[in-house]
């Protein structure tokens, strides 16, 4: 019995370092919705699919990346007498950054007992907690791709154990016990599909759990509940996700025995809620929709990449043209001849109206004093007739002898 159980031990760590020299996954043979114990429920809305091309090429980049992260401050089991820690990292063969205008970058995941993580872009700085509880806390922090899909190697991940003036058994993890720390989703998600991501520490391969039922190394399995629909997951690597609904979804991630029992130990069980709100708006959205060129996200996973001109923008503005331009061009064809018609016609509506609207008052008294101007005239006239008459008719007629002595 206990030469069997040294050979599973020696196994467990030669396939420990096979793993680590060549993989930053665990590979199984098991994976989406696998059989067990109890019954799993039928799963309808949530599925599982591939993960989204431009990431895997983006990872690509990372390949030979194994960071390597140590928590310097506070050291761990240490007791502090107050209620603000400064926490101190050491990080090697991993650049921390964030692109400005993509907002992605690789970052820490840095959590403290069992809240949401903190990404931490700028690891030069030191973390500041304030108003901490008295008692155990638990710092946990690891690597992460831009798209927050941690690291596996060995070195990526780093865990403290610290007190507040006394230690309780709140945030304490077991170190003889395996251990499951929840990533991701969390947050705000604006496209599908949604990456599922954990880490994992003290815990055997799958492979070698199953190998030998007499053997004293627990079989486990990761459960997974999305909105009441639950699969489980052996192996740990990250999968991506579709069926979420819109608005608030909550996942929960449990680390079971072959039983089907979660391993007690802190934090083995953990629920999250997540807010969906498609938009397809935001670089992690663009990237898992493959919505933006391989050369533009080149720029989160190198610090010093050439900013290049977005290919998706440039079809977005020559559509926004095409839609544009009949409004803007009509108008202009359209107005000249508009504004010909109203300078024509207007005179013709300002004529009638106000004809339309003189008073009869007015128009008889005009036509009135017409009348009399013109009778004066017709007066004077007959005035002066009547005078050349008169004139006419008074001269007297000259004579033939003033006619003859005009002629001489």
């Amino acid at each position: 019995m206990l030469k069997n159980r040294l050979l599973s031990w020696l196994t467990v760590i030669f396939f420990s370092i096979v793993l680590i020299g060549c993989s930053d996954k665990i590979e199984s043979v098991e994976t989406f919705n696998s059989d067990s114990k109890p019954p799993i429920p039928n799963v309808e809305n949530i599925a599982e699919v591939a993960t989204p091309s431009l990431i895997a090429q983006l990872n690509e980049n990372f390949a030979q990346t194994q960071p390597q992260v140590k928590i310097i401050s506070p050291q761990n089991d240490e007791i502090l007498n107050t209620d603000t820690v400064s926490v101190s990292l050491d990080v090697k063969g991993f650049e921390t950054f964030k692109n400005e205008e993509l907002k992605m970058g690789p970052h820490l995941h840095f959590l403290v007992d069992d809240q949401p993580y903190r990404a931490i872009y700028d690891t030069t700085q030191s973390i500041e907690l304030k108003e901490l509880t008295p008692g155990t806390h638990t710092i946990r922090v690891f690597a992460s791709r831009p798209w927050h899909e941690s690291f596996k190697n060995e070195g990526a991940y780093a865990q403290t154990t610290f007190h507040l003036f006394t230690p309780t058994e709140n945030n304490n993890p077991s170190s003889n016990q395996p251990l499951l720390t929840y990533s991701r989703p969390e947050g705000v998600y604006s496209a599908e599909p949604i990456m599922l991501d954990f880490y994992l520490t003290n815990t055997p391969l799958h492979e070698i759990a199953t190998e030998n039922k007499e053997d004293d190394i627990t079989d486990w399995r990761i459960r997974v509940t999305i909105n009441g629909e639950s699969f489980l997951l052996d192996t740990w690597q990250p999968i991506y996700l579709t069926g979420f609904k819109k608005g608030k979804n909550w996942v929960k991630l449990e680390f079971i025995d072959e039983n089907g029992n979660v391993v007690k130990n802190a934090f083995n069980s953990t629920v999250r809620v997540i807010d969906y709100q498609p938009k397809n708006k935001d670089t992690l959205a663009k990237l898992v929709t493959n919505k933006i060129s391989l050369a533009k996200a080149q720029a989160i996973t190198k610090k010093d990449s050439p900013v290049i001109v977005e290919e998706e923008i440039i079809q977005e503005e020559e559509v926004i043209v095409e839609e544009t331009t009949p409004e803007v061009v009509t108008p202009q064809e359209d107005m000249p001849s508009e504004t010909k018609i109203e300078s024509e016609e207007k005179p013709k509506e300002e004529e009638t109206p106000l004809t339309s609207e003189i008073p009869k008052n007015e128009v008889n008294t005009e036509m009135t004093e017409t009348e009399k101007q013109e009778g004066s005239i017709e007066e004077t006239i007959t005035e002066e007739s009547i005078t050349l008459e008169k004139n006419s008719a008074t001269e007297t007629p000259i004579s033939e002898e003033e006619i003859t002595s005009l002629g001489k």
